[in-house]
């Protein structure tokens, strides 16, 4: 059964079977959801472990006002468009779009090309360097994820790192047949996470992710992935944890660039080409307290560890 919004009438059914003692998993079959969306019901919506119907209603309308809030309209988009025609480069858009009342950012003109380009559209034709940034979308044969929630529709709040618990996951190919490292970052701290699998198949990777996160599982609010089809088993991770299940816009790894960032330092201790099966599960955990108890600047150089433990005792 797949990922579906939740009415007002079965958020009112939700409560009535908790009341009676059902578990979330039975609730599903009655009121006929995916349990993974009564499980994140659950825990978007209830207010210091109890659920009201009505306030879990009230605040799912809310973040669903707040994604049209931050979508782009449709005369922008129109502008965006017209100015990329003349050849002028998306920063120009942009910074033009701003003294015009149209205001758009650089990186999302980036991100609509590209969806463009992988719908047949041909914008990147304009951009001065097009072929080169998004020629693999012309012969790359994407996986087909079953029922991708896309980034758009993740809440607001992940973007302002003001929450803990929104996690980043991403695959570093070792040399080829060799494996895989599976790797997660922490938004608010920075932690980062790292975990050597034998190949980068979903399954592998499902269970990676899983056993990563499960011993804080209480703080996967969100997991932001790109499209890879080592992500395609993203509704039983989602299930697993309790947690929600994003996907990037393709070839836009901007939208998760702290794991992006934290992958490019990871080459320091695991250099692109290592034969992974040569490297030792205490060589990655090296590697990674490593990583972990660098000052970061924008901790006010605290250790992304220690920031993390801290997050954790007072959650």
């Amino acid at each position: 059964m797949s990922y579906q919004q939740l009415t007002e009438g079965k958020r009112y059914q939700i409560s009535a079977l908790l009341t009676q003692g059902y578990s979330p998993a039975a609730i599903a079959t009655v009121v006929e959801v995916h349990r993974s969306t009564v499980y994140r019901e659950m825990k978007r919506n209830s207010h210091d472990g109890v659920y009201e119907p009505e306030e879990a209603h009230a605040r799912s309308r809310s973040r669903r006002v707040m994604a049209r809030k931050y979508r782009v309209p449709e005369q922008t988009v129109m502008y965006v468009e017209l100015a990329l025609s003349w050849h002028w480069s998306p920063e120009q858009v942009s910074g033009i779009g701003k003294l015009i009342g149209l205001p758009v950012s650089h990186e999302w003109i980036y991100r609509h090309v590209a969806a463009e380009k992988a719908r047949g559209g041909k914008l990147y034709k304009t951009l001065r360097q097009g072929h080169k940034r998004y020629r693999k979308g012309s012969n790359s044969k994407r996986a087909v994820i079953p029922e991708p929630i896309s980034i758009d529709d993740r809440p607001a709040i992940v973007d302002t790192r003001g929450r803990f618990g929104d996690w980043e996951v991403d695959t570093v190919l070792g040399r080829h047949g060799s494996g895989a490292l599976v790797t997660l970052a922490e938004r608010k701290s920075r932690l980062y996470l790292v975990r050597r699998v034998d190949a980068k198949r979903a399954t592998d990777v499902r269970d990676a992710i899983i056993d990563m996160l499960m011993p804080y599982a209480d703080h996967v609010h969100t997991i932001t992935a790109d499209n890879g089809s080592e992500f395609v088993e993203h509704k039983a991770i989602a299930e697993a944890l309790g947690a929600e299940f994003y996907f990037a816009h393709p070839y836009s790894s901007w939208e998760r660039g702290l794991n992006e960032n934290f992958n490019g330092l990871l080459r320091q201790f695991i250099p692109k080409g290592t034969d992974l099966r040569l490297i030792t599960d205490e060589d990655v955990r090296w590697a990674e307290k490593r990583l972990n108890l660098r000052p970061r600047k924008c901790l006010g150089f605290r250790q992304p560890e220690m920031v993390f433990q801290e997050y954790l005792q007072a959650a």
